[in-house]
């Protein structure tokens, strides 16, 4: 019978069984740690983390174990972020190389994720990576992101037609109307957001739909929870286009709970550069995720040039 893999990143150690994902590092303090998490639990941020090049900032997979993206290198982290055990030391950090935590965890979602388990879906869409090992899923793992190289709706437009999810089932689509002047019909053609969300087959996954510069309207299609808690170093801005997300927010040195937001339809919020948050939809919901993505803007913060207090970035002259 086949059996996983064991892996080693630094000096952190990663195997599993049927049922955990199993962590060990060395500590500030002296002490070996284990860390342990459900598969299915720690196989989504993983995906996650791989597939969005570690993102922005931080990705939690849980309170004690996850990544920052300093864009060229990447810290590992156990521990460092949550406030008891990072006062008595029992806590580890490495800051690697990207490329060799990406070969890592890449290498880890082949061995360790199954067939019939896709990190990127809702677990109604999918089983679980519970039991013994059996053939793996690379076409989830590998799952590219669908670019579109000409406006939807135009004649030349040949991006896969993805099915409505079920969760948006029934709901429809109205499109608006344009006026163009004769000769000109080529260059336009009218998307219909919602149409294009409800189509989505993965969940919590933004996709970049407008770029000006460097700033990012990035939508997503979310349902049950987001698998990170994501700390991020720069201000987000969300909204809720249907449904309900509630988000937890933490702080992003210590995990200390700082706040309950509720979105319904219409609401807006956004995210400080300071805190961790995490977010849970009880039904399929759209979401619309305003992102800055300026690679300087980390510093900026930090040296103070920018505000990382969203309250004070719209009040900036």
């Amino acid at each position: 019978m086949e059996i996983y893999r064991e892996f080693h990143l630094g000096q952190f150690r990663f195997t599993r069984d049927d049922y955990f994902a199993h962590i060990f590092f060395p500590t500030q303090a002296g002490r070996p740690m284990e860390h342990k998490m459900d598969i299915d639990a720690f196989l989504r941020p993983l995906q996650r983390d791989v597939a969005w090049g570690f993102f922005y900032g931080m990705v939690k997979f849980d309170d004690i174990f996850g990544t920052i993206n300093h864009y060229g290198t990447v810290e590992v982290f156990g521990g460092k972020y949550h406030k008891a055990l990072r006062e008595n030391g029992l806590w580890h950090a490495e800051e690697l190389d990207r490329d060799e935590v990406e070969r890592v965890f890449v290498e880890m979602l082949e061995d360790w994720v199954p067939a019939d388990f896709d990190p990127f879906a809702a677990p109604r869409e999918t089983g679980s990576a519970i039991g013994p090992k059996r053939q793996g899923n690379p076409a989830a793992i590998h799952r590219k992101r669908v670019v579109t190289t000409r406006m939807i709706k135009q004649e030349e437009r040949q991006d896969p037609d993805y099915p409505i999810n079920a969760g948006f089932a029934g709901m429809q689509f109205i499109y608006g109307e344009m006026h163009i002047k004769p000769g000109h019909e080529h260059k336009f053609g009218l998307v219909n957001l919602y149409e294009y969300l409800a189509r989505s087959d993965v969940t919590w996954n933004p996709s970049i739909v407008s770029v000006v510069e460097h700033s990012l309207f990035c939508p997503t299609t979310e349902e049950h929870k987001l698998p990170v808690k994501h700390g991020n170093d720069r201000v987000e801005w969300f909204i809720q286009l249907n449904g309900q997300i509630d988000w937890e927010i933490c702080d992003q040195r210590t995990g200390e709970l700082r706040a309950f937001v509720r979105m319904r339809p219409g609401d807006v919020c956004a995210m400080p550069a300071d805190i961790q948050h995490q977010g849970f939809a009880p039904e399929r919901s759209m979401l619309l995720v305003w992102e800055n993505a300026d690679p300087d803007m980390p510093q900026k913060i930090r040296s103070g040039a920018i505000p990382g207090d969203p309250d004070k970035m719209v009040t900036m002259k």
